[in-house]
């Protein structure tokens, strides 16, 4: 029986021999194409040549390509070691023609290699051919099938559909029908009882596809039209690991000497025995799987991290290490021990493996031991998690949680659903889906943060003091290093904080740590894991030292003083609107205060400022804070506690009263509130359905807004000349610039009448239609207004005008009704010469118009439409 390293060997021998030249394989991860973060299919090295951007060198080759299949469109990721067949990374074994051989050698030497080299029995072998399609003119691919018709009986070549047996590279480019060939492993009473012809293409474990061959002979336009290609190309891939299997006789690839090797240390340091438990089966073959992903990927550069290809990694790392924590045992650092096996199996075909050793190894160690220490954190929380959710009487986990797993914690949505499933119970998905495509959202409006690891100077938990004082001295627990933006920061957790982390709509504090006589200023404070994460621009020299914390004070008591205003804001909202009123977010700055709550319509003007007025009354009565920190939440709900719904809370929790205001709430408060001073609402909009939002100032930021918008009033009666009825006077200017405006309105619309009777006139008439043409000084509205005009006066009517304003360019075309009929179409009229002006556009076929950036361009864009019409 041959071996794996035996097989590759003999296929890259056998295409040497037909004149191929063997090409080693490309990295893994690519760096130089910005559609694809990793290589997935054997033609991505060779893009370049098929694509004729680059000189072709050879024009046979052959090579093994390694490949990862993990995220995007192929993605494999959920199958990979459930069952016998899916891999993230795999190899692609190929042979390529650069406008040299063709189908009749590909075919030929396929049949010569499988049957002759490799003895593989021809009456288990099927082929597809593109069954054709009519509606693009391409016939079935008969060229083929006679071909193989020398091979295998007709009953084993089979018709294939444009899903499976017609491939192309993208939406546009090199495309063609493809041949497959599968290969049937089962046994010969199986054979006997079916078919194996009604298995292909059908997802039988034991009746796969092991080679398919692209015969490129196509180019697929923009207007997804076909032109053949003056040279074609030969493009095949066999999929090494599941060729291996059927040489060696196994039903599952991880029964290959491929995984066995690695399968059998993973046993060895688990003490488990592959083969006698289905699950943990199950984890030795993902494990298997990945390890190789892993290895491979930082071999050839990328390391694990938190955004773009770094990301796919650490992903496949994590679910590696979940399944060896929860079926294996390993609560230390396991998958760097597989590495001497794996370069052992793999390390002759890709030296890269040993040149690489040490850093797969300590990166995957480090990976491991982070990700262990957030995954107890994490499997109490989802236990925590089910405990609620059977409690309240649901199987179904929340999408939130589940997406706050994966955030947090760095759980993938397929390890949440695999640890529910074995308490019974199921994901809400959609909801997961929902949460991850706001934060995609978000995502696309700032750039990617990589996050360093953490650094752990002491254990412990952060002590938040800020309620009470405005320093402490405290020591660094660990810190890390962040880059956004190509600009790197680094988060700094203490063991005593005064420092408020951003959470529940207030901001987190900024300030300073001082280490000794060195200041480092903190630029925001975050809550990440319930911890509050202090942002720094640099590190000290000595971030062992001890340090002394201390927040931005004039900052503070103006966010305290917007925070209590909202609270004050919330209950006169309640007491003016109703009591449906419940707060729906806020955020709290220190520069500003937002709530956004319950009501069904918009606020009134008077119902503003009744609001306004009564909460202004509160403040001035000087409420003293009333707080009851860690109060049973039973007792804080006989207070009257007013609860966020949909909010989770502990079995104590503080309450924050100001007079009738009472609110469960962590955030920060002033201490009476006389010293907010004022409060001013300054917006009021809707955010949603059913949803308000007011906006408001306090305090010193009153002053400047009064005093701003005093300025403004004496500013414009200085542009009045001091009128003695301001708003009187500005009604008056208002009115005439009005009636100005019509009356240029009224002439524009005389003109345009002029105009489009002057043009009806001079039409000319083509193909016995009417064409209406004009090159000149025009806007684009009236230009449109006088085209509708024309083909709604005139059936057969084709408006042509290449119009410019103020150094704007604008095609316009316009096709009366009997024209649309004839097939005259106005959108493909204007996309056709809209390049002309260098600009585009487009609309529908009665009318269209384009828009660009070269005027010169206008008369031959014109000329090229009126060509257009008359071929």
């Amino acid at each position: 029986m041959m071996t794996a390293n035996e097989i590759r060997d003999s296929f890259l021998k056998f295409f040497a021999s037909k004149g191929c030249t063997i090409v080693p394989s490309a990295p893994m991860v690519l760096k130089g194409d910005p559609t694809l973060m990793f290589t997935n299919a054997g033609m991505n090295q060779f893009k370049d040549i098929i694509l004729g951007n680059v000189e072709k060198k050879f024009s046979r080759a052959a090579d093994s390509q390694k490949c990862l299949r993990a995220s995007g469109k192929h993605n494999d990721l959920e199958e990979v070691g459930h069952d016998t067949y899916h891999h993230t990374m795999f190899e692609m074994l190929g042979n390529w023609s650069f406008g040299d051989y063709f189908k009749e050698e590909a075919i030929s030497w396929a049949w010569e290699y499988l049957v002759d080299v490799l003895k593989l029995d021809p009456k288990n072998l099927y082929a597809t051919v593109f069954e054709g399609s009519p509606e693009e003119g391409v016939e079935r691919d008969n060229e083929a099938a006679a071909i193989w018709e020398r091979y295998l009986p007709k009953d084993h070549i089979l018709d294939g559909n444009k899903h499976d047996n017609f491939w192309q590279m993208g939406d546009t480019g090199p495309c063609g029908p493809c041949s497959e060939i599968h290969y049937d492993s089962r046994s010969d009473e199986e054979k006997a009882a079916l078919s194996g012809r009604e298995l292909v293409n059908k997802d039988h474990p034991q009746v796969i596809e092991i080679w398919n061959i692209v015969f490129m002979q196509y180019n697929r336009m923009a207007d997804a039209s076909l032109e053949k290609l003056p040279a074609h190309v030969i493009d095949t891939g066999m999929g090494f690991e599941r060729l291996v299997r059927t040489l060696q006789g196994k039903t599952s690839n991880y029964d290959t000497d491929i995984f066995q090797p690695i399968i059998g240390v993973i046993g060895n340091l688990s003490g488990l025995k592959y083969g006698e438990n289905e699950k943990t089966d199950i984890a030795m073959r993902v494990i298997a799987d990945h390890i190789r992903t892993i290895s491979f990927a930082i071999a050839d550069g990328q390391l694990p991290s938190n955004a773009k290809a770094g990301y796919v990694i650490r992903r496949i790392l994590r679910r590696a290490v979940r399944y060896a924590y929860t079926y294996l045992g390993q609560k230390e650092a396991f998958l760097y021990k597989l590495l001497p096996i794996l370069i052992e199996t793999m390390g002759g075909a890709y030296p890269e493996l040993k040149a690489q050793n040490e850093l797969i190894v300590k990166v995957i160690k480090e990976e491991e031991d982070s990700f262990l220490r957030t995954l107890e954190n994490g499997i109490k929380r989802i236990n925590a998690i089910m405990e609620e959710t059977k409690a309240a009487g649901k199987t179904v986990i929340d999408g939130k949680e589940a997406f706050t797993l994966f955030d947090t914690y760095g759980f993938p949505l397929d390890l949440t659903e695999l640890i529910a499933r074995e308490s019974g119970m199921t994901i809400d998905a959609e909801g997961f889906q929902a949460n991850m495509q706001a934060q995609k959202e978000r995502a696309r409006n700032a750039a990617a943060v990589e996050n360093g690891d953490w650094v752990e100077l002491h254990a412990g938990t952060t002590e938040f003091v800020g309620y009470d004082f405005a320093e402490a001295e405290t020591e660094v627990l660990r810190y890390r290093s962040i880059k956004q933006k190509n600009k790197t920061q680094y988060q700094v957790v203490l063991e005593k904080t005064p420092f408020y982390g951003e959470m529940g709509g207030q901001v987190g504090d900024k300030g300073t740590l001082t280490f000794g006589e060195e200041v480092i200023p903190v630029v925001d404070t975050k809550r990440e894991n319930n911890l509050a994460v202090h942002i720094i621009e640099k590190l000290p020299q000595d971030i062992t030292a001890p340090v002394v914390a201390r927040i931005n004070e004039e900052d503070r008591i103006a966010l305290e003083c917007n925070h209590t205003a909202t609270h004050i804001l919330d209950y006169c909202l309640r007491q003016v609107l109703g009591t449906h009123v419940e707060q729906k977010g806020s955020l709290v700055t220190p520069q500003s205060l937002r709530f956004d709550f319950s009501h069904f319509q918009k606020v009134t003007d008077e119902e503003l400022r009744q609001v306004e007025h009564m909460a202004n009354d509160m403040v001035r009565q000087a409420i003293a804070l009333e707080e009851h920190r860690n109060m049973p939440i039973e007792e804080a709900k006989k207070m009257g506690a007013i609860a966020l719904f949909g909010e989770k809370y502990g079995d104590e929790v503080r309450v924050v009263k100001f007079g009738p205001s009472v609110e469960l709430c962590g955030g920060c408060h002033i201490s009476n509130t006389g010293r907010i001073g004022m409060i001013r609402i300054i917006m009021e909009t809707s955010v949603a359905a059913g949803v308000r939002r007011i906006e408001a100032i306090t305090g010193k930021a009153v002053e400047e807004a009064l005093d701003a918008q005093q300025d403004l009033i004496r500013d414009l009666k200085a542009l009045f000349n001091n009128a003695p009825n301001l708003l009187q006077t500005i009604q008056k200017t208002l009115q005439d610039d009005a009636n100005l405006k019509k009356q240029v309105e009224e002439f524009k619309h005389e003109k345009e009448q002029q105009m489009k009777q002057k043009l009806a006139e001079a039409a000319t008439t083509i193909k016995g239609f009417e064409v209406i043409k004009f090159i000149g000084a025009l806007e684009a509205d009236s230009a449109k207004n006088i085209a509708f005009q024309l083909r709604a006066e005139n059936a057969k009517a084709i408006v042509v005008f290449g119009t410019e304003f103020q150094g704007r360019p604008t095609l316009t075309v316009a096709v009366g009704d009997e024209a649309k009929e004839a097939g005259f179409n106005a959108s493909n009229l204007v996309k056709g010469a809209a390049k002309l002006i260098q600009g585009g556009g487009g609309g529908q076929p009665h009318f269209a118009q384009a828009g660009g950036k070269n005027a010169a361009g206008l008369g031959d864009a014109v000329n090229a439409i009126l060509s257009a019409i008359e071929a």
